[in-house]
């Protein structure tokens, strides 16, 4: 079986999760994803079924994303969203979010900037992946990294929360920007919901469920190896 396949990612698994539910329901040993999705966020998956389309895989790792996130405000997470230990900055009025300001504290991550990933991520430093040493207790902390933010549309604010669109580069953390916008604030920020629509070309309208494949198999749900390339 060879090919590829786009799943929606449930919440509360991890993108490894679904390679290997994949590999139960396929039967192939070959099977990996391109681009990682935090256990708590959902949205769309690419994963490669097959030797074939496993070789591929680096032609999609670098495709540009966009989300549709949830930003709160007036706290902070450990992890910089809602799974980490959450703490109050600063209660916040529904006037002090609306308008002009929020979208004006929103340009600056607007263009190729300058951003430090989350202490709770999937970064090896010196061999170790950074949210294992967070969770021993000895947090690394990685270099800035350069990600292109090409749009944050759809701004809307309600109470605390604000719910946006954003089209950005291959290793963006969307947590990140959360962060940052809520220490640019006063407030504190992190992300409550984060679902991804598109990967480059694909996106989540053409997506299949776990538990789709579990019922109809994965033969009519396969994209054929060529037949995906050409869309890049």
């Amino acid at each position: 079986m060879e090919g590829f396949l786009l799943i929606d990612k449930p919440e509360g698994i991890t993108s490894h999760d679904v390679v290997n539910r994949v590999r139960r329901i396929t039967g192939e040993k070959r099977v990996g994803h391109a681009g990682t999705l935090d256990p708590f966020a959902t949205g769309l998956l690419v994963v490669g079924v097959g030797r074939m389309a496993t070789k591929e895989m680096s032609k999609l790792v670098g495709l540009d994303k966009r989300y549709e996130a949830e930003f709160v405000l007036g706290a902070e997470s450990d992890t910089d969203d809602r799974t980490g230990k959450i703490v109050p900055v600063l209660p916040l009025s529904k006037e002090e979010l609306e308008g002009v300001r929020v979208e004006t504290a929103l340009k600056p991550f607007i263009g190729t900037i300058q951003q430090l990933p989350p202490t709770y991520s999937a970064i090896k430093i010196g061999g170790k992946k950074m949210y294992e040493a967070a969770r021993e207790g000895k947090p690394l902390e990685a270099k800035l990294r350069t990600v292109t933010i090409y749009s944050i549309t759809d701004i809307v604010v309600n109470n605390s929360t604000i719910s946006l669109s954003i089209h950005c580069s291959t290793g963006t953390y969307i947590r990140s920007i959360a962060r940052d916008l809520g220490r640019n604030l006063g407030v504190g920020g992190y992300v409550g919901e984060l679902r991804r629509t598109s990967i480059g070309p694909f996106t989540i309208q053409e997506a299949v469920t776990i538990d789709f494949l579990k019922e109809h198999g994965a033969e009519q749900s396969l994209i054929p190896v060529q037949t995906l390339l050409t869309r890049l």
